[in-house]
């Protein structure tokens, strides 16, 4: 009766727990429910942030003034500061010109502040798209993503413990080999005492003189000259390969004043390589870019988010984080004189001395035209995988048995190009061939490289 009785008030006492633990789990998220109520945006954040990408970023900052005023919370500053409604925003975000037109007082009081600088119209947005929009200004910002730190080998998080592991390893591995060494000393010593407590005497038996080597050698005539023979033909060998080498910096990589990633430009967004180099198209130099082609972007892109995946290893290794580009971005405003508070040039600008990566010796004539332009030649056939590469080097070795060699190999794009029409069907004739290489057609005289 008492394992009956025992068993009966276990399950009641077990039940009544389990029913305090759920009123008590319950009521907590209920409390938490209403401590925390989920803040109504007017619209979906996630949509907005597409639409402000689309339409607005060119322009406008959620943070900072750009071509236009910050958008951050502005339909709530809106109300405080001005007392205006959401339809004001509808009518001006439709309609901006004919607000200004209309003599509305706020919207030219923004057209004279920001330059008299005309908004586009947007009056295929819905007022359901701009409550998207909104919201998405309104929304908080998300927290900073926080990288784990890694060691060099890539790992995270277990380097330490692997580190202690191996110095523990090592340890005992030092701690072995010095109990062999004195063993080994003390069985040498047993030994010595051993042979001296049966009377045997240990004498070193000295080697009988012999001629050096050294002696011997200048003896022997033949390998002396064999010797000398050697020595020039080796000697020769490597003067001429140290002296083959002059003038050639395959793999030169300079440090320069303001650090531009050919990775993150070419790469990353896709920049084509006559965008910057313009000159490269008409003229034998490929030409330093301006720096106002570079504000053409950057006057939006103030500051580098990085790739949606995060950092690599590799990159943080090297310290190539978002702050580091961003500081690098902040350099090029000091160079060109940029006020990013007021968005304008305050007409202090510094040149910046880029440091030359490519250098052919003067005698040395090489046109980028005549291969971009008319042979059709992509850079990367000289310049190597430039949209890989986070700080630019020297690829190819730019020596003449380089450039013959190419000349020899590559074969002239004549289909659909008139500068080569008549030239190929004379040298067709002539050489009996649909296709033409450069050295065909000229391509290793002397004067066409050499002045």
């Amino acid at each position: 009766m008492k394992k009956v009785f025992s068993r009966v008030q276990f399950s009641k006492v077990f039940g009544l727990s389990l029913l305090l633990l759920l009123t008590f789990l319950s009521t907590s998220v209920i409390a938490q429910d209403e401590a925390e109520p989920a803040a109504d945006l007017g619209g979906d954040p996630v949509a907005g942030k597409q639409l402000f990408n689309q339409n607005c970023a060119a322009c406008h900052a959620l943070n900072r003034k750009m071509t236009g005023p910050a958008l951050a919370n502005v339909e709530q500053r809106l109300y405080d500061d001005e007392g205006l409604e959401k339809e004001w925003l509808y009518a001006w975000i439709k309609n901006s010109p004919g607000m200004i037109k209309s003599g509305d007082a706020y919207a030219n009081k923004i057209y004279a502040e920001y330059n008299q600088a005309a908004m586009t119209a947007f009056p295929t947005l819905s007022n359901a798209d701009i409550d998207n929009i909104l919201a998405y200004t309104a929304a908080p910002a998300p927290a900073p993503v926080v990288v784990p730190p890694t060691d060099g080998g890539g790992n995270s998080g277990n380097g330490d413990s692997n580190g202690i592991s191996n110095e523990i390893i090592l340890g005992a591995l030092a701690l072995v080999f010095g109990l062999l060494v004195v063993m080994l000393i003390l069985v040498n010593n047993t030994l010595r005492r051993i042979a001296e407590a049966n009377g045997v005497e240990v004498v070193k038996v000295n080697a009988e003189k012999r001629t050096p080597i050294w002696k011997a050698f200048i003896q022997n005539q033949f390998l002396v000259l064999c010797a000398v023979v050697v020595l020039l033909l080796s000697s020769a060998y490597f003067a001429y390969s140290w002296m083959s080498q002059i003038g050639i910096d395959q793999g030169y990589a300079p440090v320069q004043p303001i650090h531009y990633s050919h990775k993150i430009h070419a790469g990353d967004n896709k920049i084509e390589c006559k965008y910057c180099h313009s000159s490269a198209r008409v003229s034998k130099h490929s030409g330093i870019p301006s720096l106002n082609v570079c504000m053409n972007c950057h006057k939006s892109i103030y500051d580098y988010k990085g790739n949606p995946e995060g950092p690599t290893a590799d990159d943080l290794a090297n310290g190539y984080t978002n702050e580091f580009y961003t500081k690098e971005i902040k350099k090029l405003y000091k160079a060109v004189g940029w006020d990013e508070e007021n968005q304008k040039y305050t007409g202090e600008s510094q040149p910046v001395e880029w440091v030359r990566i490519h250098n052919l010796p003067d005698f040395a004539y090489f046109n980028h035209s005549q291969h971009v332009e008319v042979g059709k030649i992509e850079c990367q056939t000289c310049h190597g995988p430039v949209e890989e590469m986070e700080i630019m080097y020297q690829y190819s070795p730019l020596t003449m048995g380089w450039c013959i060699n190419c000349h020899r190999e590559t074969e002239v794009q004549v289909s659909d190009n008139g500068y080569y029409e008549k030239i190929h069907n004379e040298l067709s004739k002539k050489y009996g061939v649909d296709k033409l290489t450069a050295a065909q057609m000229g391509g290793l005289e002397c004067g066409k490289c050499h002045y």
